[in-house]
């Protein structure tokens, strides 16, 4: 699981180190029981379901896996925050996560869990979340879907004075679908992505609730191309979050510099590294 396997890049990354990565069979050592994998990336804003984390400016992001061959998993992931991001006064989000995936018919079940941290901000940040993600191939394609659901904690609620407070603890509902493709006999993949979030429209965990306006949909469009032991992405992410269902967050929920919201479309850039 890479930095832009949980963000909305993952598809164009992922397939694009997939390309680059074959050899030889006589080249490549007999697996062991376990298997570990690191990431390390720069991207030019790090959204998260289709919000700004980083005030629309470049976040370095980096992570580490161990999967054993039972299906078993575990891993850690960070990336740097800025503007709205830091609103509970940390500079950095930790992830941990962990699961195991199985394979069912003709496709692959992933059932885990992450817990997000923000080290240094306020005591009630941290949440957890369950997932359940289905991959499955059509055709040339890799099709993903999954439903992520953080059940009530003190770390979604709207611990803001606004006309939404409705209790100290809420919670979350994600789903999405991916899909993904190389183009044969090119290091170039294409993705898209399509999510729905249904949450508490406040304040929450590091200044905001993962669905900081109750309900809204993201969506993205990549592409990314293989370059040696490099990934080089592209990808028009957006949101369907209007400036007047935005309003009431403002001016926190704006980009600092020109006042923009942290919503809106953007184009972002990445480069990525796996080892």
């Amino acid at each position: 699981m890479t930095a832009f396997t949980r963000r909305a890049l993952g598809a164009a990354l992922v397939v694009g180190t997939m390309m680059a990565g074959t050899a030889h069979a006589q080249d490549v050592a007999p697996p062991g029981p376990f298997e570990v994998s690191a990431d390390v990336a720069l991207v030019s804003d790090y959204r998260f379901r289709g919000v700004s984390q980083t005030d629309e400016e470049m976040a370095l992001q980096g992570g580490i896996s161990v999967s054993h061959e039972s299906g078993l998993y575990a891993g850690t992931w960070a990336s740097n925050l800025a503007g709205w991001g830091t609103f509970g006064g940390s500079n950095m989000e930790l992830d941990l996560y962990g699961g195991y995936v199985f394979e069912l018919e003709n496709a692959s079940v992933d059932v885990g869990l992450t817990w997000y941290m923000y080290p240094g901000g306020s005591d009630t940040t941290d949440f957890a979340e369950p997932y359940v993600k289905l991959g499955y191939g059509l055709g040339p394609a890799d099709v993903l879907v999954g439903v992520a659901y953080a059940p009530k904690q003190e770390a979604l609620a709207n611990v803001a004075a606004t006309p939404f407070s409705n209790g100290q603890k809420e919670d979350n509902l994600y789903i999405w679908g991916d899909l993904s493709t190389g183009i044969p006999n090119s290091p170039i993949s294409l993705s898209a992505h399509l999510g729905y979030s249904d949450g508490n429209p406040g304040l929450g965990p590091n200044g905001t609730s993962i669905a900081p306006t109750g309900t809204y949909l993201d969506w993205s469009l990549g592409a990314g191309y293989a370059l040696g032991p490099l990934t080089l992405s592209v990808a028009y992410v957006d949101t369907d979050i209007s400036r007047a269902e935005s309003a009431y967050l403002l001016p926190n929920f704006q980009n600092t510099k020109n006042g923009g919201s942290i919503a809106d479309s953007q184009i972002v850039f990445g480069v990525s590294a796996g080892f």
